[in-house]
């Protein structure tokens, strides 16, 4: 029986903070104790350079290391662990594809199709690109409900655009997108999809063969893992004909003054000395997520959207933001004229942990006109009784602002 008491005594950080409701898991996820001791035990026991040394430690780092790698291929069901390259999170692995795969192949009128709900890190980097090569940025709009319109999408598509790029799961509405129809759309008309996965890999059955999908991108703190670290997964046929944008050591198959040659796939993405102690605690972190059945995890969060959003609609003068009709566990609101800062202030007062403001999402806030919102959002380790301790509180301070 999947029991988040349980699972909750296995995360140093209540033990310490035993009255902490951390309702800021879109932000990172706490730590469990086997993600921490990996990476301890690195540094204490195991710590030397990988790829290079010949010595027992760094022949033990190097396979670790690349351990890791066929962990995270067999967790998301790539085709092999060369499609897997090491990033420090989801930002590096979206600019990387942006530069290195989609820069070269733009030209003036091209485009570039994401959604209008996109994380900064999601916009910028397409942004920029477009602006370099006299490209397009388009976006699809969303419904008030916090909704992608598919017609309005598949029309956007043309022989023009070059790469769509869609979030899985919205950080800031809780909307999973139906990614599975929006890439055979895609995918109909030869044009490629990266699929930010950052709030959707910790609790979703994720396949990337069977989505189809050209890039997936996520990062190890929003799974348990250590920041500092992330996953670019790319169609092998795409990263063999990518070239690296960062250039350093380990990352060469030969150097002479006059030129340089790379290494093969995926260690010519993967410059100087990578985060090795954070990569190991990644591993850690995914085989602590494999214990779990998703679809009880799935489950789970259901249960603790469903207990939120009913609570919270008690509340006079509170209003949900992003109500569509396929939502993860991520609730986020404004309480009246209560400034959402001051809210997430109150809470925290209360050992209630939120994140207010616009949740890198700032053309999204505009669309509703509001300069941010307050939003919970949960995990395996939150219960009801934290859900509901959360609209007390928030009864409590639509009182005192009353």
């Amino acid at each position: 029986m999947f029991d988040p008491v349980k699972i909750r005594s296995e995360f140093p950080i209540f033990s310490h903070h035993p009255e902490l409701i951390y309702l800021d898991n879109a932000a990172t996820t706490q730590k469990p104790e086997a993600v921490i001791r990996a990476t301890s035990d690195f540094y204490q026991k195991e710590n030397a350079n990988i790829h290079r040394g010949i010595y027992e430690l760094a022949a033990n780092a190097s396979q670790k290391y690349e351990q890791v790698r066929r962990t995270v291929a067999s967790f998301i069901g790539a085709e092999r662990p060369e499609s897997i390259v090491y990033t420090s999170g989801t930002t590096e692995g979206i600019n990387l594809v942006a530069q290195s795969f989609l820069a070269g192949r733009l030209q003036p009128g091209d485009e570039v199709v994401i959604s209008a709900m996109e994380h900064h890190a999601n916009l910028i980097p397409w942004q920029q690109v477009c602006k370099m090569q006299g490209a397009k940025l388009r976006v699809i709009p969303v419904s008030e409900a916090g909704e992608i319109d598919l017609a309005v999408f598949k029309k956007m598509l043309s022989e023009r655009t070059k790469m769509v790029a869609l979030v899985h799961v919205s950080n800031t509405l809780g909307t999973i997108n139906p990614v599975e129809e929006m890439i055979e759309m895609a995918h109909s008309r030869d044009i490629p999809v990266l699929l930010d996965g950052a709030q959707s890999v910790a609790h979703y059955p994720l396949d990337v063969q069977a989505l189809d999908v050209d890039f997936f991108v996520f990062s190890g703190h929003k799974i348990f893992g250590p920041t500092g670290t992330g996953i670019l997964y790319g169609k092998p046929e795409h990263l063999e004909n990518m070239e690296p944008v960062t250039f350093g050591g380990d990352m060469i198959n030969s150097v002479s003054f006059e030129t340089t040659t790379f290494a093969a796939v995926p260690q010519r993405f993967e410059a100087g000395t990578t985060n090795i102690a954070g990569v190991i605690g990644l591993g850690a972190a995914i085989d602590f997520l494999m214990k779990f059945d998703k679809n009880d995890i799935l489950a789970h969060l259901k249960n603790l959207t469903e207990t939120a959003t009913d609570a919270l609609r008690q509340i006079d003068g509170l209003k949900i933001i992003g109500t569509a009709q396929n939502k993860s566990a991520i609730v986020s609101f404004t309480l009246g004229n209560v400034h959402p800062h001051d809210v997430a202030t109150f809470l925290g007062s209360e050992n209630i942990a939120v994140r207010a403001g616009n949740h890198c999402t700032q053309p999204l806030m505009d669309f509703y006109g509001l300069p941010g919102t307050t939003r919970a959002s949960f995990s395996i380790y939150n219960t009801a009784e934290e859900a509901l301790r959360l609209a007390e509180a928030l009864k409590d301070i639509q009182r005192f602002f009353a």
